[in-house]
């Protein structure tokens, strides 16, 4: 049964794992955002209450 025989898998599974952590943090940390976010003014806005006549 050569599906039982780990060497082969084995190798695959830490070379491309050894890829995956060697190229992958680079390109997610290279990624930068389109809008950058600006800080909210500190005044809130200010809200008047509704006169509506509730019929």
């Amino acid at each position: 049964m050569p599906q039982l025989n780990p060497a082969p898998w084995l190798a695959i599974l830490l070379f491309s794992w050894l890829i995956f952590l060697t190229f992958l943090p680079q390109k997610v940390l290279a990624h930068t955002f389109p809008n950058e976010p600006t800080s909210q003014s500190a005044e809130s806005p200010k809200t008047e209450p509704w006169n509506w006549p509730w019929y």
